[in-house]
């Protein structure tokens, strides 16, 4: 055990405060590191992943996040997720993700930028939503795809990223997205057993449609 809320002082999204004798710091890239008698000797004959592990006496635990002003520990994203732009800028997808994912539009999101000039992401859309939404409009479509591809569709989208993009930094704005006509599957790999996103296997199942989000005219970084 790292942090522990505290019963009266819980906050919404935060882990609690340090327990009484463990020790938290961060790493150059914001990881969470821990010591203190909660923290292992190590893997069970296995010192190469001891050593990776633990590192001057702290825990290296892989995940990113912060000590907000009250200092309450708040877990932002894993480290393996961290996308690192050409420019050597760091993104952490996942809070991201979750606000577009806020959207009533949007079902599922997967941001994508590592050692990429610029952040894209893939969008499965709300389809319940999206297809009462263009019955409602009159929106003419014969299948998903002919929707997806509708103008009014992609302005609808666009809004979305819009709206997040506003309060982003330059480097971490979304500059292009494309929308998927079906939802990712844990069956195909895509998803683990707890529905979080596989973003390798993402990238490797829809890796034309992200290299046209690259191909042309360069967006602007900012």
């Amino acid at each position: 055990m790292i942090c522990l809320n505290v019963p009266g002082r819980e906050r919404p999204g935060a882990v609690g405060p340090p327990v009484p004798g463990v020790e938290v710091s961060f790493g150059p890239e914001g990881e969470i590191l821990t010591r203190g008698p909660c923290v292992m000797q190590g893997y069970f004959r296995n010192d190469e992943a001891t050593r990776a592990a633990i590192r001057d006496g702290w825990f290296h635990t892989g995940d990113i996040g912060h000590l907000d002003p009250e200092g309450l520990l708040r877990i932002t994203d894993r480290l393996k997720d961290l996308l690192v732009t050409a420019g050597g800028k760091k993104v952490a997808p996942q809070p991201l993700e979750a606000q577009l994912k806020s959207s009533r539009w949007v079902s599922e999101a997967v941001m994508l930028g590592d050692q990429r000039p610029y952040c894209v992401a893939l969008i499965v859309p709300n389809f319940a939503n999206l297809e009462a939404e263009a019955k409602l409009r009159g929106w003419p479509h014969a299948n998903r795809r002919e929707l997806l591809r509708a103008a009014p569709v992609r302005a609808l989208y666009q809004g979305v990223i819009d709206e997040l993009n506003v309060a982003l930094a330059p480097f971490e704005t979304i500059k292009r997205f494309e929308l998927l006509d079906r939802d990712l599957s844990a069956d195909a790999g895509e998803l683990t057993p707890t529905l979080k996103v596989r973003r390798k296997i993402v990238s490797q199942a829809f890796a034309d449609l992200i290299e046209s989000m690259y191909a042309g005219t360069p967006a602007s970084v900012g």
